[in-house]
């Protein structure tokens, strides 16, 4: 437990639920029904786990994960149970390669790396953030908190790596997000007190009734 009370899978499970509060503002289930969770093995992966769960809740019956990473930390295993039990289908990267990512979902949410992540991405985040780029023609894409694959600060530095047409920032936008260039931009992750607001000088949005995201 952190210095403000919050556990790990306390802030997962708020940062997932914006992040599927934002979809559903944008993507609404009766156009965009097939979401493809790409989920990497750290807490960006987990926010997405979170994330499928209110999908497939608020409506979104065709959710898919792609979770190639497992582990075996309690937490997780938990989230994949949760997903599990409502026969959430988690395809192998060989069932996804076998047609364009445009021809099977409406959305691919990017959850995989994050902002903390550096170096080339690994078999076989490799092969489906190659069928998430502009070149591959992909159906809207979601990014978590950051695309992956973007430096930070930089933004895409290589500059052929994701284009995202959505960008959930979680707490505050990272300094990368100035070189985000798509239709929708929110803010989620409803949980940051006041007086560490100040101390970082993060401007915190004012969250409408209960909303868990804001457009910025």
């Amino acid at each position: 437990m952190g210095p403000l009370g919050f556990s790990i899978d306390q802030l997962m499970e708020l940062a997932g639920l914006s992040v599927a509060s934002a979809i559903l503002a944008e993507y609404p289930p009766s156009q965009y029904s097939r979401v493809l969770i790409v989920a990497g093995p750290g807490n960006n992966g987990g926010d997405g786990l979170v994330a499928a769960r209110h999908l497939y809740h608020f409506g979104y019956k065709g959710v898919q994960l792609f979770y190639p990473k497992q582990t075996d930390k309690p937490l997780y295993k938990g989230l994949v149970t949760q997903l599990r039990s409502l026969n959430i289908p988690m395809p192998s990267i060989d069932d996804i390669k076998s047609q364009p990512l445009r021809d099977q979902f409406d959305i691919v949410v990017d959850s995989i790396f994050g902002f903390g992540f550096t170096g080339a991405p690994r078999p076989p985040f490799d092969k489906i953030i190659e069928m998430m780029k502009p070149s591959s023609n992909p159906p809207p894409i979601v990014a978590v908190d950051a695309p992956s694959g973007w430096h930070v600060e930089n933004g895409d530095e290589s500059g052929d790596g994701l284009r995202p047409d959505m960008l959930i920032s979680l707490t505050a936008p990272k300094l990368g997000a100035k070189h985000f260039g798509g239709k929708h931009h929110y803010i989620g992750g409803r949980f940051v007190p006041p007086h560490i607001a100040e101390k970082y000088k993060l401007t915190v949005p004012a969250y409408p009734g209960a909303a868990q995201c804001v457009k910025i």
